[in-house]
């Protein structure tokens, strides 16, 4: 086996999540690292946070490769008492470089959406919305059909089993006992895109940090027509992080088929941000407005 550069992993990461496939308003790639230098150990994580740098930091990494990027927006200084300079600062002073694939990584075939759409086993899929150059295939989203018709609540369940548990759950905006068989899904922040859930007709939305507003205007919306889409709520975290552990097997196959003798592990933090929730005084299991649905 061979060694590997931080050159070479980035060569082998965008071939399977090519940068082309990213929104333009997105930021991938390296913040920090030397192409040339050698990488022996990958800690993947889903955000470049304080407890997933003590991780790397800890486990001798060389290249720490996040689906968050760390400089998404601009910054003035990278002082090390900042926020971003102080991330920056503890990572080149250990040597660790810092990587990531975004909505790349949501777009690709295999990618974040894909693992969300096959926790339900949607079929015929093909993306929400798509650049006018990605192929086939390739884009934000799946809409796709389920293998035989299921309720909202069911496919609620479902979601509470497959994706890690948080303090906020699993929401659901719509009829629970509604039954349902074309599913739009997309892992991450997804209110900006009902105008094209709705025309690919799907009945149901599984997203992530749905506001009070889009939300209500949403379903204001499917109330003056069939009523749909349902929308399903999943945590951000809990929604794209099992990609984490799929994308490191991916990439592992990949550099070992290369010849590359790289150690490569999923970081164990938690990076959800909620710590606690206070349920309602009369909140009653298993029970919504619409009626009891379990």
């Amino acid at each position: 086996m061979t060694h590997a550069t931080l050159g070479d992993i980035i060569a082998r990461i965008e071939t399977l999540w090519p940068t082309e496939y990213a929104e333009p308003w997105d930021t991938n790639g390296l913040s920090t690292g030397d192409i040339s230098s050698r990488v022996s150990t990958i800690l993947m994580a889903l955000d470049p946070m304080d407890a997933v740098i003590d991780e790397a930091v800890a486990l001798n990494a060389d290249l720490l490769f996040t689906h968050h990027p760390l400089l998404l927006r601009g910054v003035t200084s990278v002082a090390s008492h900042t926020l971003k300079g102080g991330a920056l600062t503890r990572l080149i002073s250990h040597g660790i470089a810092q990587y990531n694939a975004h909505t790349n990584a949501d777009s690709a075939l295999g990618g974040v959406s894909d693992v969300l759409a096959d926790m339900l086993e949607l079929t015929d899929r093909q993306p929400i919305t798509s650049g006018p150059n990605h192929p086939d295939g390739v884009g934000l989203g799946r809409v796709g059909n389920l293998p035989q018709p299921r309720t909202v609540a069911e496919l609620a369940h479902t979601l509470a089993r497959a994706t890690p548990a948080t303090q906020t759950g699993i929401r659901v905006a719509g009829v629970p006992n509604a039954t349902v068989t074309r599913v739009a899904v997309l892992a991450g922040s997804g209110d900006s895109l009902f105008d094209e859930v709705r025309a690919h007709g799907a009945e149901v939305y599984v997203t992530s940090d749905l506001r009070h507003h889009p939300a209500t205007e949403a379903r204001d919306t499917a109330h003056r027509g069939n009523n749909t889409p349902h929308l399903i709520d999943v945590a951000h975290w809990a929604a794209e992080s099992p990609w984490m552990s799929i994308a490191a097997t991916q990439l592992g196959e990949r550099l070992k088929e290369d010849g590359f003798d790289v150690d490569i592990h999923v970081s164990t933090a938690r990076t959800d941000p909620w710590d606690l929730r206070i349920p309602a005084h009369d909140e009653a299991q298993g029970e919504d407005r619409h009626g009891t649905y379990s």
